[in-house]
């Protein structure tokens, strides 16, 4: 039996401003459950990149700013070391058609230094990965 890309998706969020742009790329679309997500880096033996409260505060605002696209989408806060594998496990809990995403961008330089997640995630995940355009259109 098939399945439809957008029965059910993750959509991982960095920020406010993250959500606000996702949700913007997402609204011409027709999809069904969305699961929007974020991660709260552990530090695993080092301090946290950011402090933990300070991190639930960001998830809440994300949160909030997608919803105003998408008020009935579900939220899960997870607390991974790896941002990539911690998509994928929400992705594979909730039994998700797909992981939409909308890249974030930054100098090749910087994507170099620390990691390009949006390659691990795409060559990484056990399902489709959407990467959503940079330009919203007017259509």
């Amino acid at each position: 039996m098939s399945q439809l890309f957008t029965d059910s998706i993750v959509v991982p969020v960095a920020n406010q401003a993250d959500a606000t742009t996702t949700a913007a790329a997402l609204e011409p679309y027709d999809i069904g459950e969305i699961t929007v997500m974020y991660v709260v880096e552990k530090g695993d033996g080092v301090p946290d990149k950011t402090p933990v409260e300070q991190s639930e505060q960001i998830a809440t605002e994300s949160f909030a700013a997608f919803r105003e696209a998408f008020p009935t989408a579900e939220t899960e806060t997870i607390y991974r070391r790896d941002v990539v594998t911690a998509i994928s496990e929400v992705a594979r809990e909730i039994d998700a058609s797909a992981i939409v995403f909308h890249p974030r961008g930054g100098s090749r330089f910087r994507q170099f230094l620390t990691g390009d997640r949006s390659l691990r995630l795409i060559t990484e995940a056990e399902r489709p990965v959407i990467a959503l355009p940079n330009e919203v259109s007017e259509a």
